[in-house]
């Protein structure tokens, strides 16, 4: 029964593509949570269980009529992969299994994949200094690094190392009160998070000036540190957006590791969307200098068409990764007898799926290559996109694509912000794209985030007429 129930549900999930791929869905159909709940019969089944295959299938199927429907070419939406067809089968087997790999011998194979691709992106880095890829030893000054669940748990566990390297008794005894992290006023909301999580709150962060695409300015950051100094505080790491999550565009990276590294400061680099460029032949132009960094942090789950979720956290040394936390639990963490790698003394998270099984599975159906290919694609299309829009009237770009987000407006009939939330949200309700829009310097933009392998400048075309037309009626 087990093997029909498989093979059925793979069936729907491979209709679910074919149709979501060929626009015979919605790219959204957004419904309220109460009729999906009375669609999904919620309440009779956790009462009374599924009855029998057919109402197993039933429900699966009323499921996938109510998701986002990713495979769609008009899905320009958050920054969440569109994984490839067969990026699921790691996740049946994680599920079916269910073999934590922080622990080695909890999960053998997946703890095995996961150091093997940290390898992998310690060399794209440039920080494996000739080491095999099947060298899974991490020692002090070797590069290292762990898999966590998403880029908040990342960024979270780099400020904690980083913390660790300033003042190494703040896990006994607390923080000091002169702690600052200085970055962009444009850092990630998960930066600021961080820090109140860590205890050194919200105003130990100094922002840096940022200009009207909210990219860091070189020239400001010395005057910020100079502040820092001059109020007596010691600085905890300088962040760089690798890139920034509204608007993609990367911070200067080069030139912020040259700064840190004058002045002997952690440089930490927040590489969630951006890093990725690392492994496109053409991209990786827009991280230079990235390794200067101390420490960073890298998504799968979003340019790499990995599920989610998947993050690495990166480190130089491997001394920063072993400070972050200083726990004990003589039943999980032992210092000779273990065959194999454990990652849990260094993450948040006791247990964790196998997500360098993930990882390495996608990289694996196409060849690392293709993943590149499609990094250098999904960055040049955003490029053709702001092309195209510069040829049509009444569309405003506010800078030129550096990845795969573009933010832009279309002012033909007011220049107001809620007229381009309402164009999106009466876009949506048509069913027919899914896009996103965003705040930059107190101005509302429309924002697409091209992550579809199957979108094309045919549907940006579309997508553009679309929009008129929308205008249109709801002038």
């Amino acid at each position: 029964m087990t093997e029909a129930i498989i093979a059925q549900v793979g069936q729907l999930l491979e209709q679910h593509l074919k149709n979501s791929k060929a626009k015979k869905t919605p790219a959204l159909n957004q419904q309220a949570p109460e009729i999906i709940a009375q669609e999904l019969l919620l309440k009779e089944r956790i009462k009374e269980g599924f009855q029998g295959q057919d109402d197993l299938l039933a429900f699966v199927k009323t499921y996938l009529t109510h998701t986002n429907h990713l495979s769609h070419p008009h899905y320009m939406g958050h920054q969440v992969a569109v994984p490839h067809d067969l990026s699921g089968i790691p996740e049946l087997i994680h599920g079916t299994i269910n073999n934590p790999s922080s622990l080695y011998e909890m999960g053998p194979a997946g703890g095995t994949c996961e150091g093997f691709m940290i390898n992998w992106m310690l060399e794209k880095i440039g920080w494996l200094e000739g080491r095999d890829d099947y060298d899974f030893h991490f020692t002090p000054g070797k590069a290292s690094g762990v898999l966590t669940h998403g880029g908040s748990v990342a960024n979270l566990t780099a400020l904690a190392a980083a913390r660790a390297a300033i003042a190494p008794d703040a896990w006994t005894d607390g923080n000091p009160n002169d702690l600052v992290v200085i970055g962009a006023a444009s850092a990630h909301y998960s930066i600021a998070r961080a820090l109140s999580i860590l205890g050194l709150g919200k105003k130990a962060f100094y922002p840096v000036a940022v200009d009207e695409n909210e990219v860091l300015l070189m020239e400001d950051l010395p005057r910020v540190y100079a502040k820092a100094m001059a109020d007596g505080k010691r600085v905890m790491c300088v962040v760089a957006n690798a890139c920034a999550t509204s608007t993609g565009l990367f911070d200067p990276i080069d030139a912020m590791g040259d700064f840190c590294q004058e002045n002997n400061l952690w440089f930490h680099v927040d590489g969630a969307h951006g890093a990725a460029a690392l492994a496109g032949p053409q991209s990786k132009q827009y991280v230079k200098g990235i390794e200067k960094a101390r420490s960073l942090i890298w998504d799968a789950h979003k340019m790499m068409r990995v599920p989610a979720l998947c993050t690495a956290v990166l480190f130089r040394d491997f001394k920063d990764q072993a400070a972050a936390f200083q726990q004990k639990g003589s039943y999980v963490f032992h210092d000779t007898e273990v065959v194999g790698m454990d990652s849990m003394p260094y993450t948040i998270e006791c247990t964790k799926s196998a997500l360098g099984t993930k990882l390495f599975w996608t990289f694996a159906l196409e060849g690392e290559a293709k993943i590149g290919e499609f990094i250098d694609q999904s960055f040049q299309l955003a490029k053709d996109f702001h092309a195209l829009l510069n040829e049509e009237e009444d569309f405003t770009t506010p800078y030129f694509p550096q990845s795969n987000i573009l933010c832009f407006r279309y002012e033909k009939f007011s220049c107001e912000d809620d007229f381009q939330k309402l164009l999106r949200y009466t876009i949506i309700n048509e069913k027919r794209f899914y896009l996103t829009s965003c705040e930059m310097n107190g101005q509302r933009y429309l924002r697409v985030v091209l992550l579809n392998p199957k979108t094309t400048i045919e549907h940006l075309k579309y997508l553009v007429e679309e929009i008129k037309k929308t205008a249109l009626f709801l002038n």
